[in-house]
């Protein structure tokens, strides 16, 4: 298809997956970086950790699950046609 509009629609489209991903990963990092962390306090304290593997389990398919949807079913807004392209290079995790 030869036709500006779809490779307008192509490109934001583009763009609105790049930003589902790096939210998910984002928030997956949180997660994951905050289970871990109470994990190793839990180790040194030398306590009972309230966490079990199972619990651990559980809270990682449910939070890939419920995150994945969320963030997929995001539509993307003409908004994202504003900013600059992403280099091919750039890291998809940012400091913002």
């Amino acid at each position: 298809d030869d036709n500006f509009a779809s490779i307008v629609v192509a490109a934001k489209w583009g763009r609105n997956v790049f930003d589902s991903i790096q939210k998910f990963l984002q928030f997956q990092l949180t997660v994951n970086i905050s289970i871990l962390t109470l994990n190793v306090i839990c180790a040194v304290i030398d306590i009972k950790c309230p966490l079990t593997v199972l619990h651990l389990l559980w809270l990682n398919l449910i939070m890939d699950s419920a995150a994945s949807v969320a963030l997929a079913s995001e539509p993307p807004t003409d908004q994202l046609l504003l900013r600059p392209p992403t280099n091919r290079t750039d890291s998809i995790i940012t400091k913002q």
